[in-house]
């Protein structure tokens, strides 16, 4: 307990998922918590569920004038800003995502906005304030910004925007190394959130886990991922920036 003791960390996607669950374990950990989130309802249950100091911010991370303001919010609330961690993402099928033969030019553009546009927006003016504080800045990739996906995982706009957190999060890294500013990249496998439904109610990709994650057969919880970035945000990684930590099961060792 207490290893995120008086920091203050933004979370974004903060109402469900794996952005929920890392709120709360955050917060539990003793850090100052800015909960962002465009749904204001999920937002709210987050809140109520916290052990610790947690702070309810709406923001559509889309849009930099929303981006400005929940990290002035952030800062005006807790006096500083130490840590982010960037979780806002979609699967981009519904939007006309697919192989980029078929991937609809409409739904490339609205899955690098949210998946990729969202994070330069929260660490273009988020960096100031953590360049300040000796600060962290995790990002959430996934498995498919380094492995290519078969059939089953076949959106090519959604793989070029997991690819492209990669590449900034190592950029950013090596630009603020010598500022004291560590960037970190989490790439998850399948974890059990709403995100992945389609996934949990197709019964040959649950008959697959076993051989893309091999380690547990099984999806792995929002808490797995919360649990790395934890890790990540905390003086514990002190020495670690430009990392690309892998939690899925072992999906990229094979």
């Amino acid at each position: 307990m207490g290893r995120l003791t008086g920091k203050a960390i933004l979370v974004t996607g903060a109402g469900s998922g794996i952005g929920k669950a890392a709120a709360l374990m955050f917060a539990q950990e003793g850090a100052l918590v800015a909960a962002v989130d465009i749904n204001e309802d999920t937002l709210a249950e987050t809140v109520r569920g916290a052990k610790g100091d947690i702070v309810a911010i709406m923001a559509d991370v889309t849009s930099s004038e929303q981006v400005q303001r929940a990290v002035t919010q952030t800062v005006a609330a807790f006096g500083r800003l130490n840590g982010l961690f960037n979780v806002v993402g979609i699967s981009g099928r519904r939007f006309g995502d697919g192989p980029v033969d078929t991937c609809t030019e409409e739904g490339w553009e609205h899955v690098l906005n949210v998946n990729l546009t969202s994070m330069f927006l929260m660490c273009k003016y988020s960096v100031p304030n953590l360049l300040n504080a000796g600060g962290a800045i995790v990002n959430l990739s996934s498995v498919l910004g380094i492995v290519g996906g078969d059939e089953d995982f076949n959106t090519h706009a959604y793989a070029a925007s997991k690819a492209g957190i990669i590449g900034l999060s190592r950029a950013m890294a090596a630009t603020y190394a010598p500022n004291g500013l560590r960037v970190n990249v989490i790439a998850p496998g399948l974890i059990a959130t709403a995100m992945s439904q389609r996934a949990q109610s197709d019964e040959r990709i649950m008959g697959r886990l076993k051989q893309l994650q091999p380690l547990t057969g099984a999806m792995g919880e929002p808490e797995d991922v919360a649990a790395a970035a934890l890790y990540l945000l905390s003086d514990e990684a002190y020495f670690v920036t430009g990392a690309v930590l892998t939690v899925d099961g072992g999906w990229t060792v094979h």
